[in-house]
């Protein structure tokens, strides 16, 4: 069996990761252990514990459990389990990985037996579950978001390996297997097998072995890792910065590491909201554009495209505002109750069922479009408390002639 399926957890207690779902006292946890959690959806990255999790809730419940691939499965197989598990005295739990494979028949066709109790379906996905199921199946289903998991728990799970091996492994070499995994379980211990066999007969795995392993160049940081993170610091602020030589500089650094480009895309993305925003809007769409690039056609070539992306965000004109905007929004309600939506506002349905217990209200909405695109009318509640305005565009780059025309509407109370 692959290392992984040989260290699967086979306890709560032993799960590594995901706090927030199956943590001590956890409200998820709570549901599990008074066996009341139901349909589930859990939705996150490969290698961040989806199948692990599902057995285990299959172990918790005392069921038995069907596992499946939605790619091979179709709706036959779906009613043999269905009239198996109606024969079968404790309950049934049916795995689907990759559930956003099957068609709208396919899901349709399990709704009868989740509804009826016949089944209880775990379905693990890597991809938005709002988007790739229906609405039947997911009304029918509660969806819990796991994480990409960190660094540190992706050491202590190649610890736990590593004494099953009966290895040792080296500070450097373990957290660069943590670093290059990228949040992926799933990795670390294919990649520590791998460096096993090629540290053969030595009883100590080195950061050597785990770079052919994994097959990158290996451009030694220090001990702890640190200049790993130094770097990516200094790239970001020399982007910032608006120093583009220094930004290639420190890209080139990353690049050379065996860095993985993803994570650089990430920071670049990132950035192009936080510290560029609406004062060069095209840098958000360069970010994502680098992003997709990384994802589709990888390395070596896309350092080519990440440089384009670093070059373009490091000229660009640079503004905070967006940042500073959401978040003074964000600390409005952490510190203030949140205004009624004023009635003209509220959905159509809303307004019918309150204008027969209030009557017609005095103010109605007025569509912008009828006054030639814009006509001055309150979006929030008379007297709502709030710390206005939230967003202070700078006279710079696009932002300028964003400010212009919000200028030439008069104050935030004004329009």
């Amino acid at each position: 069996m692959p290392l992984a399926a040989r260290i699967r957890p086979k306890t709560f207690d032993e799960f590594v990761g995901q706090e927030h779902i199956v943590g001590e006292g956890s409200p998820i946890r709570k549901a599990i252990e008074a066996h009341a959690l139901g349909s589930v959806i859990l939705w996150g990255p490969a290698g961040c514990g989806k199948t692990t999790l599902g057995y285990l809730i299959a172990k918790q419940e005392d069921a038995h459990i069907e596992h499946r691939s939605a790619v091979a499965c179709g709706i036959a197989e779906i009613r043999q389990i269905a009239k198996a598990a109606k024969l079968r005295k404790k309950k049934t739990i049916l795995f689907l990985d990759e559930i956003h494979h099957f068609t709208r028949t396919q899901q349709d066709a399990l709704l009868g037996y989740i509804e009826d109790g016949t089944i209880t379906l775990i379905g693990a996905t890597t991809e938005n579950p709002t988007f790739s199921l229906a609405s039947p199946l997911l009304s029918r289903c509660r969806i819990l978001i796991l994480k990409p998991l960190r660094e540190e728990d992706i050491i202590k799970i190649v610890r736990r390996a590593l004494s099953t091996l009966n290895l040792e492994c080296s500070d450097d070499a373990l957290h660069l297997l943590a670093r290059w995994a990228n949040g992926d379980a799933r990795v670390a211990l294919n990649a520590l097998e791998l460096s096993a066999q090629i540290a053969h007969p030595r009883k100590k795995i080195e950061a050597d072995d785990v770079s052919k392993a994994m097959n990158r160049p290996l451009v030694r940081y220090d001990g702890k890792q640190d200049l790993h993170y130094d770097v990516i610091s200094a790239f970001i602020k020399s982007v910032r910065g608006s120093d583009v030589d220094a930004a290639l500089h420190y890209l080139a650094r990353m690049i050379q590491a065996g860095e993985d480009p993803r994570f650089i895309a990430r920071r670049l993305v990132i950035l192009a909201s936080e510290d560029i925003g609406n004062a060069e809007p095209m840098a958000l769409l360069i970010a994502m554009t680098a992003f997709h690039v990384v994802e589709r056609i990888g390395m070596p070539e896309a350092q080519l495209t990440l440089a384009q992306a670093t070059i373009f965000l490091a000229a660009s004109p640079k503004s905070n505002s967006c940042y500073l905007a959401i978040k003074r929004a964000l600390e409005d309600l952490e510190k203030k109750p949140a205004p009624p939506v004023p009635f003209h506002l509220r959905d159509t349905y809303s307004k019918m069922i309150e204008e027969k217990v209030e009557g017609k209200p005095e103010t109605e909405y007025l569509y912008p479009h009828d006054y030639g695109g814009w006509v001055k009318q309150s979006y929030l509640a008379e007297n709502h408390g709030l710390s206005l305005p939230y967003y202070i565009p700078i006279p710079k780059g696009y932002e300028k002639k964003i400010k212009e025309f919000l200028d030439s509407l008069g104050n935030p109370e004004e329009r």
